[in-house]
This record gives structure tokens, sequence and C-alpha cells, in this order.
């Protein structure tokens, strides 16, 4: 039993430190009462991450300001919005019309 849940203990320790992804794979960040979900992400490089609006009524963007990139379109309700992350660093992001809506990507290799 001892054996047992040390096994578990170590796995879980590996999982819940590790980043949420692999290089190549698609994350999702949804969209939701006026939050992202997870707020921050740790991905590898070479990672997509795609935002889902997962909202009812309401329209959201991704807008990477700080690194002078166009906002996306508004994403009304079930639609989606795609980057992949190449270059390790924090990559923080906020909605055009609700910029209290903020999040943070973090690659790291």
């Amino acid at each position: 039993m001892r054996i047992l849940a040390a096994v578990i203990m170590a796995v879980a320790a590996i999982v819940f430190s590790s980043p949420a992804s692999v290089a190549g794979e698609t994350v999702r960040v949804g969209m939701n009462k006026n939050l992202y979900e997870p707020r921050v992400l740790k991905i590898k490089p070479g990672t997509t991450v795609e935002w889902v609006n997962d909202e009812k009524r309401t329209s959201h963007s991704v807008f990477f300001e700080q690194e002078g990139l166009e906002e996306s379109d508004r994403l009304f309700p079930g639609e989606s919005w795609k980057r992949t992350f190449d270059k390790p660093g924090a990559y923080p992001y906020r909605c055009g019309p609700h910029p209290e809506m903020t999040g943070t990507v973090e690659v790291t290799p």
C-alpha cells in the first residue's frame, strides 16, 4: 500500500509540474464569464493555442497589445482563433472589448 501511494504521489508531482503541452499540439483556452480559462497557460515552443468563445451571447477577442500585434477578429459564441508560439517567453494578452479580461501564455523550453 505504501508503494502504491508513493507511486501515485510521484506521478502527480510530474503531471502537475509539467507544462500543459507537448510541442506541436494544440491546446485550448476557453472564454467564459469574461475570463480566459486557464488564465495562465504554460506550453512548449511549437504549440498552437486555440481560444474558443464559450459564452452564450458575448463576443470577445484576443489582443497581444504589448507585442504590437493586431487584435483578432471578434469571436462570437462558438467561434475560435489560433496562434502558434515558437519562441520561449511570456506573452500577455487581453480582450479588446473587455480590457479587464487578461491572460498570459508562458512558453518554456
